[in-house]
């Protein structure tokens, strides 16, 4: 079979195995789709939601894709319905769910100072407090990979957007993690 989107592809979407044809496309990238989903939106349980619906519009509009680049096909469609997603609970955001990581009471035993388990969770953190434009950019350039023209592509913006956006991703996800560290030492103090 040929996924390259030849005239296979679309025959098989042609003649019924649609669904065959999609898993086989699309569930390879499952985990890239999380990960996207899970940036934008903040939350375990959310991004799988959003990775769930988008799965479901991607199977509603599987004839419209024409075999070029699943993944950044899947994770186009992965980003715009987190962001409709965000759009929808941004009505709610003045209100604080529950988190036990946040909401419970601190453990009495200190991490040590130079463990990559607080490294990294002060780049969570970080990456966290960064505008959704920001960190989707900054995912897809140094997570995922992608070029800056495959970005500019997939989100639909000029590549000097993608530039800028990503430069000054990283300028803010510096200050981020250099306040979080002087936030640690004054709680120290």
């Amino acid at each position: 079979m040929n996924l390259d989107g030849s005239s296979d592809t679309r025959s098989l979407v042609q003649t019924g195995d649609k669904r065959s044809l999609f898993e086989t496309l699309f569930l390879p990238h499952l985990d890239a789709a999380y990960t996207l989903a899970r940036w934008i939106v903040q939350r375990d349980q959310d991004a799988q939601d959003v990775v769930q619906e988008a799965y479901i519009r991607a199977l509603k509009g599987f004839e419209g894709f024409h075999g070029v680049n699943a993944r950044a096909w899947l994770l186009t469609i992965v980003r715009n319905t987190a962001c409709t997603w965000l759009k929808q609970q941004s009505r709610f955001s003045n209100i604080v769910p529950f988190d036990e990581t946040v909401h419970s009471l601190p453990v009495d035993a200190p991490v040590s100072e130079g463990s990559q388990e607080q490294r990294i969770q002060r780049l969570h953190e970080a990456l966290n407090k960064l505008p959704v434009e920001f960190r989707e950019v900054l995912l897809l350039y140094e997570i995922e990979g992608w070029s800056y023209k495959k970005i500019a592509s997939a989100l639909d913006l000029p590549v000097g957007t993608i530039m800028s956006r990503l430069s000054r991703a990283r300028r803010r996800l510096q200050k981020e993690i250099a306040a979080g560290e002087d936030q640690e030492v004054r709680n120290e103090l």
